[in-house]
C-alpha cells in the first residue's frame, strides 16, 4: 500500500525506452495504478458524482497531493478511469477482429464480444456508455470509441469487397449504428423497475438484433 511520504516526491522524468525503470519510477507507477484503481472502484460502485479527491485518497491510502503528483485533478482521474475501461474493452474486441473467418462471422463475433464485455465487466461498460459529465473524459472516450468503430467499419468494408455485403450502405455510418444500438440494448440490464431487461430475455433480444443485422447486410443475388 502506498505511504504518505510520497507526497513530496516529484514524478520522475521519463527515461529512454530501452532503460530499465528505476526503483523510484516503479514506486511512482505502482502508486498511480493504485490511485486510478481506487477511482475506478468509486465510479463503478457509487457513480461519478461520488468521485472526489478526498474519497480517492482515503481508498488508496495516499495524501491528496500524491494524487495530483501521480495523476492530476478530478478531470484527469475520470479520464484515466475511462481509458482503463476502454483498454479492457479493446482486449475483448480486438480478439474478435483478429479471429479467422468470413467478414460476417467476424462482425457477429464482435457483437458477441461486446456483449460479453458488458456482462463480465458491467462497471467498466457503464463508465463508457454513461461517462461522467467531464469534458476531458468524454473527449477521450469519444476518441477511443472512434478508433474501435473504425475497426468495425473495416470489417464491413471487407464484406463489401468480398461481395457478401451491400455496397450501398456506408461502413462508417453502419459501425456507429451498430455500436449505438448495442449500447442501448445492453444498457437495459440496469434500467429501473419494469424497464429492466436482463438474463435470458436480454439474450433473446440480442440474438434478434444480430440476426436482423446479418440479414440486412447480406448482398442479394
Amino acid at each position: 500500500m502506498p505511504d504518505h511520504h510520497e507526497t513530496t516526491e516529484p514524478t520522475p522524468a521519463p527515461t529512454a525506452p530501452s532503460a530499465k525503470p528505476t526503483r523510484t519510477q516503479r514506486r511512482a507507477a505502482a502508486t498511480r495504478a493504485s490511485v486510478v484503481n481506487a477511482a475506478r472502484e468509486i465510479v463503478a460502485t457509487e457513480g461519478a458524482t461520488a468521485l472526489t479527491l478526498e474519497a480517492v485518497a482515503e481508498r488508496a491510502d495516499v495524501a491528496i497531493q500524491t494524487i495530483y503528483n501521480r495523476v492530476g485533478g478530478r478531470s484527469a482521474l475520470l479520464t484515466a478511469v475511462a481509458e482503463q475501461a476502454m483498454e479492457e474493452n479493446r482486449a475483448y474486441m480486438d480478439a474478435a477482429y483478429r479471429a479467422e473467418g468470413t467478414a460476417e462471422e467476424r462482425l457477429l463475433g464482435a457483437a458477441a464480444a461486446y456483449a460479453r464485455f458488458a456482462h463480465e465487466r458491467p462497471h467498466e461498460f457503464r463508465i463508457l456508455v454513461e461517462p461522467a459529465d467531464e469534458p476531458e473524459a468524454v473527449a477521450r472516450i469519444a476518441e477511443l470509441t472512434r478508433e474501435q468503430n473504425a475497426k468495425l467499419a473495416d470489417v464491413i468494408r471487407d464484406a463489401v469487397s468480398a461481395r457478401t455485403a451491400r455496397p450501398d450502405l456506408d461502413p462508417d455510418d453502419l459501425a456507429t449504428v451498430f455500436w449505438a444500438t448495442l449500447n442501448g440494448l445492453l444498457a437495459l440490464s440496469w434500467r429501473p423497475g419494469a424497464l429492466r431487461v436482463d438474463g435470458e430475455d436480454l439474450e433473446r433480444l440480442l440474438a434478434a438484433y444480430t440476426a436482423t443485422v446479418a440479414d440486412g447486410l447480406r448482398r442479394r443475388a
